[in-house]
Formats: C-alpha cells, sequence, structure tokens
C-alpha cells in the first residue's frame, strides 16, 4: 500500500487496464424490483431510486454495516451515500445500535412528549449559537415546510425567493423552477402543484447579487423569507463564496425578510453548527434533517426564542406531528452527535475527504482528463468539467452525465456504491478506513480509464 501511496501522491500512476469489469450480478435484485412494480409507482418509494439516470436495475439492499452495503445478490460494496448523508458514522454504528435497542424495550411511539427530547434538545442547543429553541419534526421536507410557514406567520408577509438548483424537498411552495429571465416567478416542476403556489415562490440563479438587488426592487416589503442550502449539495456541489453568504444576509436585514438556511444536508456534516458555524454567518431560521437522528426519520427546525416563539402554542403559527420526537429517533440522535463531539472528530474525518478528492484530481490532471472534484468537509462531487468553478446550476452541463452513467456502472462492478444520479453528491463516514478508500480510489482510477479510454 505504501509504494501505491508514493505513486499517486508523485503522479507516477501504474498502467490501468483498459478492459472493462464483468458487469456484477443483479438476479435477484432485479426480481423484487418486478415484483415492486406491482406495488409501488416506478416500483420505488423515492424517485432517484428507480436507477433512470444509470444503468441496470435498483440493487435491493439487504445489509449495511461501518462502510459497507450489501445487496441481495450478495455483492459487497463501499458505500459512499451513506444513506444520502446522515450516516456520518457508517451503517449501524454500535453505540447507535445500542442506545435505540435500550429506548426500544420501553416502547416505540407514544405521541407524548419523553425525557428523550429534552436531552437530545439540549446536545444540539448547548452546542449551537445559533439557534435558542427548535422544534423536532419527522422529515427535512417537514422542516422546510414548516420554517416556511413560521417565516411567513412571523413577517406577515406571503412570498418566498428560493434559488435555482437548491432543493428544499417536495412541499408545493418549493417544487418550482426558474422561468426565463434574471428574476422569474417559479413554474411548478410537478403535476398538482397549483400555479398560484408557485405565484407566491420568486426564483433567481445562485451566485448573482444583481438578480438578488432587482429582486427585493421588485417585490419591496412582500419577501417574508430567502431560503438557500449555504452549501447547495442536491444539484451537485455548487459551492457559494462567503461573500456572497454574507451579501444575502445583509440584503435580508436591510429589507425585513428572514434568511432561512436549509441545513438538510451541511448540518452537522461540516461541522457541529453547520454551514452557519463553517462561514459564521447567522440566519434567521435554520432546518436539519436526518443526521440528528442516526439516519431515522428526524429533522427540526430552530430559530431565536423570539422567532419561535410564533410556534404554537406559544403562537398562531400552527405545527404538529404524532411521530415528533419519537423516543427511537431521539435515542438514536443522542448517541450519534455525542460522536460527533469527540475531540477531532471533524478533523480527522474532513481531513480524510480532503485528501481523498485530491488524490482523485491529482490522477484526472496526470491524465488530462476532464474533470474536476468539489469538496467541502465530508463531501464531495465528481464533476466532468474543466471548469474551476461551478456555482449555478446551469453552469453543469448535462451532457456530461453520460461520462457518469458510465462511471456509476464501473464503479459498481469494482465494489463502489454512489448515489444513482451525477446531480448527487458523495459523502465520507467516519467508519471509512484507509484501506477503504485506498481501495476506493484504485476503483475509480480504473474505471476513469474506462470511461474516458474503455470500448
Amino acid at each position: 500500500m505504501l509504494d501505491s501511496l508514493k505513486k499517486i501522491f508523485s503522479n507516477e500512476i501504474e498502467p490501468v487496464s483498459t478492459t472493462g469489469k464483468s458487469d456484477i450480478s443483479r438476479e435477484k435484485s432485479a426480481g423484487l424490483y418486478e415484483k415492486a412494480k406491482t406495488y409501488f409507482p416506478g416500483g420505488v418509494n423515492s424517485p432517484v431510486r428507480a436507477f433512470k439516470s444509470v444503468y441496470g436495475t435498483p440493487l435491493f439492499i439487504e445489509k449495511g454495516d461501518g462502510s459497507h452495503l450489501w445487496d441481495a445478490d450478495g455483492n459487497e460494496f463501499i458505500d459512499f451515500c451513506c444513506s444520502w448523508g446522515p450516516l456520518i458514522l457508517g451503517h449501524n454504528h454500535p453505540k447507535v445500535r445500542e442506545k435505540v435497542v435500550e429506548v426500544m424495550q420501553n416502547g416505540m411511539s407514544f405521541g407524548a412528549p419523553t425525557a428523550l427530547e429534552n436531552e437530545l434538545a439540549e446536545l444540539i442547543l448547548k452546542h449551537n449559537k445559533f439557534i435558542e429553541k427548535l422544534r423536532f419534526v419527522s422529515s427535512g421536507t417537514e422542516a422546510v415546510m414548516s420554517a416556511i410557514r413560521l417565516a411567513r406567520g412571523y413577517t406577515k408577509r406571503d412570498k418566498i425567493l428560493k434559488f435555482e438548483g437548491c432543493y428544499h424537498g417536495h412541499s408545493d411552495s418549493l417544487l418550482v423552477k426558474a422561468g426565463s429571465g434574471l428574476v422569474t416567478f417559479g413554474e411548478t416542476s410537478s403535476a398538482g402543484v397549483p400555479k398560484s403556489f408557485a405565484d407566491e415562490t420568486i426564483v433567481v440563479s445562485l451566485d448573482d447579487t444583481e438578480a438578488l438587488k432587482k429582486a427585493f426592487e421588485e417585490f419591496k416589503d412582500q419577501i417574508a423569507a430567502v431560503i438557500i442550502e449555504p452549501i447547495p449539495a442536491n444539484n451537485g456541489l455548487l459551492l457559494q463564496s462567503k461573500e456572497y453568504l454574507r451579501f444575502l444576509r445583509e440584503i435580508c436585514t436591510q429589507n425585513g425578510a428572514l434568511l432561512i438556511f436549509d441545513e438538510v444536508i451541511s448540518g452537522f456534516r461540516v461541522g457541529f453548527e453547520g454551514a452557519a458555524g463553517y462561514y459564521n454567518i447567522k440566519p434567521d431560521i435554520i432546518t436539519y434533517g436526518k443526521i440528528i437522528g442516526g439516519g431515522l426519520p428526524v429533522g427540526c427546525y430552530g430559530a431565536s426564542a423570539e422567532i419561535m416563539g410564533s410556534i404554537s402554542p406559544d403562537g398562531s403559527v400552527y405545527q404538529a406531528g404524532t411521530l415528533s420526537g419519537n423516543p427511537v429517533a431521539m435515542a438514536a440522535g443522542i448517541a450519534q452527535l455525542s460522536e460527533l463531539l469527540r475531540m477531532g472528530f471533524y478533523k480527522d474525518l474532513n481531513n480524510k475527504t480532503e485528501e481523498f478528492a485530491e488524490s482523485i484530481q491529482r490522477f484526472a490532471t496526470a491524465r488530462n482528463y476532464k474533470l474536476k472534484v468539489f469538496t467541502i468537509g465530508s463531501i464531495f462531487w465528481i464533476a466532468f468539467t474543466d471548469q474551476e468553478k461551478i456555482s449555478k446550476a446551469e453552469d453543469i452541463d448535462p451532457a456530461s452525465m453520460d461520462k457518469f452513467k458510465k462511471l456509476h456502472r464501473e464503479l459498481l462492478n469494482r465494489g463502489i456504491y454512489l448515489g444513482p444520479s451525477g446531480y448527487e453528491v458523495g459523502f465520507i463516514s467516519s467508519a471509512h478506513t484507509k484501506v477503504d478508500l485506498e481501495k476506493a480510489k484504485r476503483a475509480i482510477f480504473d474505471s476513469l480509464d474506462m470511461v474516458y479510454n474503455g470500448k
């Protein structure tokens, strides 16, 4: 391994075979998929799982442990999807599992308060200077939906401004895309979303200060909130500059609009305080997702005590949920977040990710491959581009996704699992070992050679 590392670091890359690996067996997964299509629309319960953007049928997963997954056909993979990010400790972490099993002995759902809610809330609030109170919900989508309602109720305004390329779940008012023009009302991106809902949502491009200025000029005193993924990671990794995010903070303050950071992906990923802490920018409301529950169905939104005072039963903004604060999810969250507070946890994880990304970039550069690896914290994105910066959705070349399809197939055949779309980012967990990452790098090198030179 030492010799291999020396060659990678020095750009002395060994020749790689241009013969593609045979496709892995998917016989059992394919059979399960055919059966699933008789039960579920498209055979899945979330669209991206259908593998429409990559080759082959979906893999049906049977087991996850540490950094590895096993599918129904017995194929083993090093997992860089991590349940779309929340599994920052990897699969089936013993401390999370033990805490969940302990709590489950006393029941799994009460629809009533438990001390576990207090414990997890205190753990979060004690180590996060950007929020004073929070409300647990059951998903990231629900957290964002509730944050939007809170912003409207608090400001007594109706319009929301969002950015093309940021995804905030599938609630109606945010399931919209930009029309043509610098500042547009959203156009519905799904059937079933009334035009009247989209008309309350303004959509502009990311990383465009002029568009923001124009939006506030056109809709002065009408915008309740601006919502952004401060680290946009649902449509590639569209990193924004700290200066741009500061400008966003300033223009919201000047116009009496609330700033919402959707940290469903970045929260607790790039640091315990998420992107707010990473950039040291205080939003008015923050939303978090399943990472606060060890990957179980949970989310939350938080803000100052004053803003959160608008939430029922203290205020007039109604939001409720039978499974909010579910004891099993709270238990998993307590165990997981306690691990994240260990000294050096994020430094080690982020350094590991940076070295992994830089090794892939060095290989691609040495081969003159048109490829850029973008990374922040423990998040990475492999983009088939020669652009040094991609900060807007429109900067992504759709044709580049053909190369990702090939890469995805080659990686599966070599035991590496990425999310089944070139627009999705990858994640590294504390469970990924040096051996895992070295094996993954070699698989990526081989696969890239196949993408660019294979038949």
